[in-house]
């Protein structure tokens, strides 16, 4: 068994979501030495799905998952000394804290438990708004006040220090509710080493390891560009940080997993859910344009150089409010004239239903996947959906999936419906603000009842991080060839609210160079026709020979209310990549090599 301060801490995360692998629990811990196991279980979605759970039970809330996968480990992490770190909370951190002392019982374990409250802020919202906090929306600039919504959950995303005062309380289990995403790696760390709350670079190189490996196998080669470099794909080990005292770490994984710990696929992970170069986490601002990445070995992937700035003087608060009421229905178009039978199929529908204008919302969409002379009667068909919403469910329930249903035999030619009449369903609306570091009071709830303050973060003073401009080579000229971006360059994609973003990088500095220079947000614009009308920020980071893209309003209302057939923008990347653009030939040198 370790003791603090040993070096490296290795911290290995063993879920990347709500409904992850579940045996990757159990993987990690019997895989090979670890000091922390921790598990991501939230997203902005996630609070929505948990608060729905709540309302119909209110001692839910948090994810189930989590204990099956600690009934498998927690023997062993005891008897190891391994501790536990997670943010399965969600909503209701001391029930899930509860559940976990009933698991030890049951198994004749016992084991220090210890759970984080502090994040919900719903029943403050209106002393906040009485002082003067406008809770402006992060990305669309609306007044909350004069929005006129009703919230049904609000969390504060809390930072790294509560799970280091759970720590040093003693605990063996940790359970977070809203805390960052990389606070789960960056409060163990900071634990182990007796970091200061003001050791910037520290933190901020803890901060870049916990977003690395926060989604699990998307390190190790899961959704990666170039996956045919990836062997082992079919079960890919999950990702361990080694954190070393100054901050930088290794990205690993056990020996004998499948998978692939490159600088490609730790780049690949950089780039997700990223907007510009200072990267906000509670405890710091992590520059992402600092990040120097080295193969170490197989499967080591060293970072190094990262800084940081001093925390922030506000946190992210993700607020949800109950939009309305949605219902889907996708109708299959096949063979000739598509756009005329998709007018006769609305004309018909909406006529039964009197008129579009009986709803708030009509989102209709035809996505043409039919083929010219198709080899095949799937080839031949386009999808027509059509998605209303309205605050009466009425309207949008089974009144509109049963008129579509009744055109199936007085309709279109070949018609038919991928799904048979449903219900309507609640939908909610995300809306993201800032609030004051000082208006949230965070606590460690330890065993025996004691709840220990989290003291206030340093002041924000100091200079921001200059970072000098790399030089890089003239952009490549000569002869050129018309092919896929992807051919040669990575990208991925995802969401973050209304937005999404588009990481897209090079795989060498002169890849890079025309990328640089080709890839305007103008260019990407003319390439991604649905972001033509919308603002796209571009931010370069040139340390990673990368670009990142945000697509602000592409997701409609975010994820939950969005009507995109893709809402979490998890394809947009690949769409990009499939693209065909002319780039110089000597850029094909670039093309990865398939795994053997």
């Amino acid at each position: 068994m370790r003791t603090r301060g040993d070096t490296p801490v290795r911290i290995a995360n063993c879920s990347g979501f709500y409904g992850d692998r579940l045996s990757a629990a159990k993987e990690m811990v019997e895989g090979g030495p670890i000091d922390f196991l921790t598990g991501d279980y939230l997203a902005e979605l996630t609070l929505l799905i948990l608060w729905k759970a709540k309302q119909r039970d209110p001692s839910a809330g948090y994810a189930v998952t989590f204990l099956r996968q600690l009934e498998d480990v927690l023997a062993t992490c005891l008897q190891r000394g391994i501790r536990i770190v997670t943010n399965a909370g969600g909503l209701n951190p001391a029930g899930l804290a509860a559940k976990v002392r009933q698991l030890c019982d049951q198994l004749g374990l016992q084991a220090r438990v210890a759970h984080i409250e502090g994040d919900d802020i719903l029943a403050k919202i209106p002393e906040l708004l009485a002082r003067g906090e406008r809770l402006t929306h992060m990305d669309t600039g609306r007044d909350f006040r004069e929005a006129g919504i009703q919230p049904v959950a609000a969390n504060a995303y809390l930072g790294a220090w509560g799970i280091v005062e759970a720590l040093e309380s003693g605990a063996d289990i940790v359970i977070c509710p809203r805390v960052t995403d990389a606070s789960l790696v960056v409060g163990p760390a900071a634990w182990w080493y007796g970091w200061k709350r003001d050791d910037w670079d520290k933190l901020a190189g803890a901060v870049v390891a916990g977003h690395i490996i926060e989604c699990g196998a998307q390190t190790t080669g899961g959704n990666y560009s170039f996956f045919q470099e990836v062997p082992g794909l079919e079960n890919p080990g999950f990702p361990i940080a080694e954190v070393e005292p100054d901050g930088s770490s290794v990205i690993t994984k056990h020996p004998g997993t499948g998978g692939l710990v490159s600088v490609g696929t730790v780049t690949a992970q950089l780039l997700y859910e990223i907007g510009d170069v200072r990267y906000a986490n509670p405890d710091v601002i992590a520059r992402f344009d600092t990040i120097r990445l080295e193969q170490e070995g197989p499967d080591r992937v060293r970072v190094t150089g990262v800084r940081g700035e001093p925390a922030p003087t506000t946190t992210k608060v993700c607020i949800n409010y109950v939009g309305g009421y949605r219902n889907t229905m996708t109708f299959v178009l096949t063979g000739l004239d598509i756009e005329e039978k998709a007018r006769v199929a609305l004309d018909a529908l909406f006529a039964k239903l009197g008129g579009r204008e009986q709803f708030e919302s009509v989102d209709i969409q035809l996505i043409r996947t039919d083929r010219e002379d198709p080899p095949s009667n799937e080839l031949a068909s386009a999808m027509l959906r059509v998605t209303v919403k309205d605050r009466n469910p009425a309207k949008v329930g089974r009144a509109f999936s049963n008129a579509a249903v009744e055109l199936a035999l007085a309709n279109y030619p070949g018609f038919y419906l991928t799904t048979p009449p449903t219900s309507e369903e609640a939908y909610g609306v995300y809306w993201p603000a800032l609030v004051p570091q000082e208006a949230i009071e965070e606590v460690v709830v330890t065993d025996d009842g004691r709840r220990l303050p989290v003291g206030p973060r340093p002041s924000a003073a100091g200079s921001p991080v200059v970072v000098a401009a790399p030089e890089l080579p003239p952009p490549p000229k000569g002869p050129t060839v018309r092919v896929p971006l992807g051919l040669v360059f990575g990208a991925r994609s995802g969401d973050k609210g209304g937005n999404a973003n588009v990481g897209v990088w090079a795989r060498s500095d002169l890849g890079y160079a025309w990328l640089s220079h080709f890839l305007t947000v103008e260019r990407f614009k003319e390439l991604i026709p649905e972001a033509r009308d919308l603002r796209v920020d571009r931010y370069d980071l040139p340390n990673l020979r990368a670009l990142n893209f945000v697509v602000h309003g592409i997701l409609g209302e975010g994820v939950a209310a969005s009507t995109r057939q893709d809402p979490q923008a998890k394809s947009l990347g690949e769409y990009l990549r499939a693209k065909h653009v002319e780039m110089p030939a000597v850029l094909l040198a670039d093309i990865p090599v398939p795994a053997a």
